[in-house]
This record gives structure tokens, sequence and C-alpha cells, in this order.
């Protein structure tokens, strides 16, 4: 029997499904819409939902949050982290309920967090992410771009990553019965 604890952070159970494409990497976290970032509170684990976006040139996650409140008081120093992006595809029935599944790609990443503290680093984080959730939308043209105010209201944290495994399942186009979730046939 394998000791699941001792395998290294990106081994993926399911060999079948490991994805170590980093190009299929790199497009899922620039797909993906919402990321969730995992670290100890002090001997708790705590799971912190994000928008994020990840910057390739620096191999880096950005994401931010208030300046004060549970990340941040966690954050405050160089932390280690787990953090992990998915999609869901369609949901696959099957005549036993143990048989039942579920189309799925995903990718986590293993790093440090650091607080960004340089305003131009700052502002960086900020306007990729300003890019990546409103791309039609230009600074100082739509909207009014990051002031030095404004960035003493929030923190930008960079994820350093470190390591990553990227896991999927798909079928058939043809699978029998397969549906997506909350379009179920009435």
């Amino acid at each position: 029997m394998k000791e699941y604890t001792q395998l290294a952070n990106t081994d993926v159970r399911r060999a079948d499904r490991a994805v170590t494409d980093e190009a299929w990497i790199r497009t899922l976290l620039h797909r993906a819409p919402v990321g969730v970032l995992a670290f100890n509170q002090g001997d708790q684990p705590f799971l912190n939902s994000n928008l994020y976006v990840y910057d390739e040139a620096a191999h880096a996650i950005y994401m931010h949050t208030a300046r004060v409140g549970r990340t941040p008081a966690n954050l405050a120093s160089e932390t280690k982290i787990c953090f992990t992006i998915f999609e869901m595809g369609r949901l696959l029935p099957a005549d036993e309920a143990l048989e039942f599944s579920v189309e799925y790609s995903g990718v986590t990443v293993f790093g440090t967090a650091v607080t960004v503290d340089d305003p131009t680093e700052a502002q960086h984080g900020l306007q990729l992410l300003l890019d990546k959730y409103a791309p039609h939308l230009k600074p100082d043209v739509h909207y009014r771009g990051i002031t030095p105010e404004e960035l003493k209201r929030t923190a930008v944290y960079r994820l350093n990553i470190h390591e990553w495994s990227g896991k999927k399942k798909e079928v058939a186009e043809d699978f029998p019965g397969a549906f997506y979730y909350g379009q179920e046939e009435q």
C-alpha cells in the first residue's frame, strides 16, 4: 500500500489523469476565474477564495485583500502556501451510484506568499488583475488608473510558484447521458 503522506506534493494518485504539459497548466491558470489559497493559521489550516492573476513572466500569482484581516495577518511574513484552481466539465451518470463521475481540470500550486511592499510591483499586480477581469476597459480611458492613495488601502500578494501539478478527466464527447450541472434535462 502506498504511503500517500510520503509522496511528493506534485504526485497525482491517478497517474492517467496527471498533466505535465506546462503550456496546458499555464493556459488553465490564465483562464480560471477564481482560486483558493490555503495556508496554516497556527495549527489550523485556512482557505481563502480569491480573484487572482497568473503573471507568466514572473512565474507568480498576484492577488489582493484588504490591509487588515485574517489573510494579511497570516501572510505578514513569507509563508508556505498551496493554491488551486479548477473547472468542472460534464456530469457523467452511470447505472450504479458509485460509478457516477464528472469531467474536470485543475492545477495545484505550491510555493510561498509574500506581501508586495514595492508600490511599482503592487500597481503592476493590481493592473494585471484589472486587465484579466475587465480586458475591454483601459485605465485612464474607461476608469481612473490606480492611485498611490488606493495602493495604501489594499494588500497585494505575490505567490511565488515553486512547483505545480495539473490533473484532468475527459471522456468521449458522446458519453451517454452526460450533462452540465444546472442544465440537466427536465
